[in-house]
């Protein structure tokens, strides 16, 4: 995790400094790639999330974004593999995301969870690149995969789905789908937070997951009832 971590600020900086962003900005001093023992303090490692905000945001403390770095990388990682199935690919979206998380720290405004934040931020990330390089329009591919009208099956349905087997389903979905179905039931993330993430209204969250919700239920009916 250590070497993983100092690769992923070198690429930082070097984003940085293609960047021109002037060097005695707060928020990339080198400070923050140079090994601190700060960082062996059990102290400091026992911060909760939004206290190494609230130091890294206020003063020379960005060599602290390590602690976060370790503690959510891999939850990253997972989140973009499930959502690109490619393990390459998942990393340097993750390097990415953290990336961009480093640089929106000062406009965390505590409304939910540190790790809340963050995820919404991996999924937003993920779904902007297959829409972008894959061309994975969901509007498009909604219609070309329409499913009977059905009547939406309820949050305990979804619960009560066997774990293994709905992987199974959700490798037949939408990738935005998907995601938005993890969000909802893997990260409790608020209707908001994954509005916010999709940048598609409330409304339109709440049609997409009762649609997503009835898609897997029908796929699931389909490939495993009396099996």
């Amino acid at each position: 995790m250590a070497k993983l971590y100092k690769l992923f600020v070198l690429k930082l900086l070097y984003n940085k400094i293609s960047k021109k962003i002037n060097k005695q900005s707060k928020y990339y001093t080198i400070k923050f790639i140079l090994p601190n023992v700060e960082m062996k303090s059990s102290a400091l490692k026992s911060l909760s999330d939004e206290e190494i905000i609230e130091r890294i945001n206020n003063g020379n403390s960005s060599h602290l974004f390590e602690i976060l770095y370790q503690r959510y990388y891999s939850k990253v990682y997972d989140k973009c593999f499930s959502i690109v199935k490619n393990r390459q690919l998942s990393q340097e979206l993750a390097e990415d995301i953290f990336s961009k998380t480093y640089e929106k720290l000062p406009s965390f405004k505590k409304l939910s969870s540190f790790s809340s934040w963050l995820y919404s931020l991996s999924y937003n990330h993920c779904i902007d690149y297959l829409r972008l390089k894959k061309k994975l329009h969901y509007p498009e591919w909604n219609r070309e995969h329409e499913i009977p009208e059905i009547i939406d099956e309820s949050d305990e349905d979804m619960n009560n789905i066997d774990y293994d087997n709905m992987m199974v389903i959700f490798e037949m979905i939408h990738p935005e789908e998907k995601a938005l179905l993890l969000m909802k039931y893997q990260d409790n993330l608020t209707m908001k937070e994954i509005s916010d993430s999709l940048r598609i209204s409330e409304d339109a969250t709440k049609m997409r997951l009762k649609r997503a919700r009835a898609r897997v239920i029908y796929l699931y009916k389909e490939k495993f009832w009396d099996k």
